[in-house]
């Protein structure tokens, strides 16, 4: 495989990846392909091709993307994920991880859960309610409710971290954030328990 693309790059340099993404990519089984859904200008793409994983973008706009078409290991798609239709890239595959920030569909989540393949990652992170103090987004069709997250990942996923509150960069707004693992077999010793996964460093 030739080297990815650096993240100096312009794009890159504009949109430094999300502290909760970069936190969380380790745990990302090595080599495994990683969706960035709603992709916008890639700046996720680009951090795990940067760590040696297949990606694949998907949005309904791919013009923040567009420098990266023909790069070995990304794959563009086009796609409504808002359609009121399945998704196919959701439907007929499975991936190591998959990154959704700034962006809420809530139809979709039962269709991100089926698309993780055992031991796969979801990372998440969006606004929630009170964010519409600090500006846009504002209509709660786009803002998380308290534990809303958790409660998506409930009996499905392993939570290894989550947040929600106000924070203060890079802009100031409400978030929620999860990361869990799509691996709930009981630990050796545990009690039924799954395996606790290592927590990166903030």
């Amino acid at each position: 495989m030739s080297a990815p693309p650096s993240t100096s790059s312009s794009h890159a340099a504009l949109n430094p990846p999300s502290p909760w993404v970069a936190r969380f990519a380790p745990l990302v089984p090595a080599g495994g392909t990683v969706l960035d859904l709603a992709c916008g200008s890639g700046r996720h793409l680009r951090h795990f091709l940067a760590r040696n994983h297949p990606v694949v973008g998907a949005d309904r706009d791919l013009r923040g993307v567009a420098d990266l078409t023909g790069t070995p290991g990304v794959e563009l798609v086009e796609t409504d994920l808002e359609a009121g239709e399945p998704v196919p890239l959701l439907t007929a595959r499975r991936f190591a991880a998959i990154v959704v920030t700034n962006y809420l569909h809530r139809p979709l989540f039962p269709a991100l859960l089926d698309a993780l393949e055992p031991g796969g990652v979801l990372i998440y992170e969006t606004f929630a309610i009170g964010n519409a103090r600090f500006g846009r987004p504002s209509s709660p069709s786009f803002l998380l409710r308290s534990g809303e997250l958790l409660a998506v990942a409930r009996d499905r996923l392993q939570v290894v971290a989550y947040e929600h509150g106000e924070v203060a960069s890079p802009k100031a707004a409400v978030m929620q954030r999860i990361c869990a693992v799509n691996d709930r077999a009981p630990g050796e010793g545990l009690d039924g328990d799954p395996e606790p996964r290592p927590l990166p460093a903030p």
